[in-house]
């Protein structure tokens, strides 16, 4: 049997993302992906996230970050080093 690959990503998302119920769309999809990670707001009006799990999880929360919830702008994703001081909470978490 084939073994499935993990993939995990570190993110920035950028656009309006606050206010709109955007970390609570995050851990939802995450969570349906099967994904482990966290996600929260950060002070410059993004949103930071980690996600780790199967990569076609990953791959599919990545398409759903793109569209985001009704109300929300995503303008870009910018991704950022996944180094060995990420944790990846499980469940996937808010963070506040």
């Amino acid at each position: 049997m084939a073994e499935l690959s993990t993939r995990a990503v570190h993110l920035r998302i950028e656009g309006r993302v606050q206010g709109v119920g955007f970390r609570w769309f995050v851990r939802e999809r995450a969570r349906r992906w099967g994904l482990v990670g966290w996600v929260r707001n950060d002070d410059d009006g993004s949103v930071l996230l980690a996600a780790r799990g199967h990569a076609s999880g990953v791959d599919g929360l990545l398409d759903d970050l793109a569209r985001g919830p009704d109300g929300a702008w995503v303008t870009g994703m910018e991704q950022l080093p996944v180094g060995p001081d990420v944790p990846f909470h499980d469940p996937f978490t808010i963070i506040r």
